[in-house]
């Protein structure tokens, strides 16, 4: 009888064969990839802030009425991910690139790790945290500033930025939705590792993934809704599972 590991070591090195061999991958990625350099997570015991939860904080209603604490929570997550690096799985999906020919990262992270590690080819489905843009013009800029006192203004109009992120009850901006599922479509292999399944629409790349029969493999620490309709479910740190996968890969 095989052990537990022997089972498991086959089950990565399946994937990484299949991942080789594929002539397109995407790469979906969610909070879980973060947290394992220490990001706390949304839906995580460590993900609220304060007497508050992200619901409360991330809506443009709640800057409109408060932007000082909307403010105060971004620059708490901003020297958060400041001190953060990018951990084995940021890096593994960087170098995974290096050898894949078609490839495309398509992130729900706004902390950048992806691009610190060495990510290129990548899409910040929702907006990147170190962004600003003006909440009655077109200016936007990428500013690393920690406001403790002072709140940003416009240079042009001199109205308030705001973080250039996607808020919840915001929709996607439709170039990036619409060039994300038209990767989606083209790749015959998907990666999606660190989500929870349930924010959409980027869940809906994985559903439409899935539905399309393409090879779907999802790396994440507890099942989720799409966990018994991919073609290959591994539950464990993605920081742990990725590197392993990669040594059958690159070889």
């Amino acid at each position: 009888m095989s052990s537990f590991k022997n089972v498991e070591d086959s089950r990565t090195k399946y994937v990484g064969n299949f991942i080789r061999e594929s002539d397109f991958l995407v790469v979906l990625t969610g909070a879980g990839v973060s947290a394992e350099s220490g990001i706390p997570t949304f839906r995580g015991a460590d993900g609220l802030w304060r007497k508050y939860s992200p619901h409360q904080l991330a809506t443009y209603e709640a800057f409109m009425k408060n932007p000082n604490l909307v403010w105060e929570w971004y620059s708490w997550r901003r020297e958060k991910i400041k001190s953060a690096e990018p951990n084995p799985a940021h890096i593994s999906i960087a170098k995974l690139e290096k050898v894949k020919e078609k490839f495309w990262l398509i992130t729900q992270n706004v902390d950048g790790l992806h691009r610190k590690a060495g990510s290129q080819k990548i899409i910040e489905f929702h907006g990147n945290i170190w962004k600003e843009k003006c909440i009655s013009c077109d200016f936007k800029r990428e500013s690393y500033e920690i406001y403790k006192d002072e709140l940003p203004k416009c240079p042009n109009c001199k109205n308030l930025l705001r973080p250039d992120v996607v808020w919840f009850g915001e929709p996607i901006d439709p170039d990036i939705l619409h060039m994300s599922f038209d990767l989606v479509k083209g790749a015959d292999c998907v990666l999606v590792v660190g989500t929870s399944g349930v924010v959409y629409p980027f869940a809906g790349l994985i559903e439409f993934s899935i539905k399309s029969r393409k090879k779907v493999v999802e790396i994440n620490l507890e099942p989720t809704p799409f966990s018994d309709l991919c073609y290959i479910s591994l539950q464990g740190k993605a920081g742990e599972i990725l590197p392993q996968i990669l040594n059958y890969i690159v070889q």
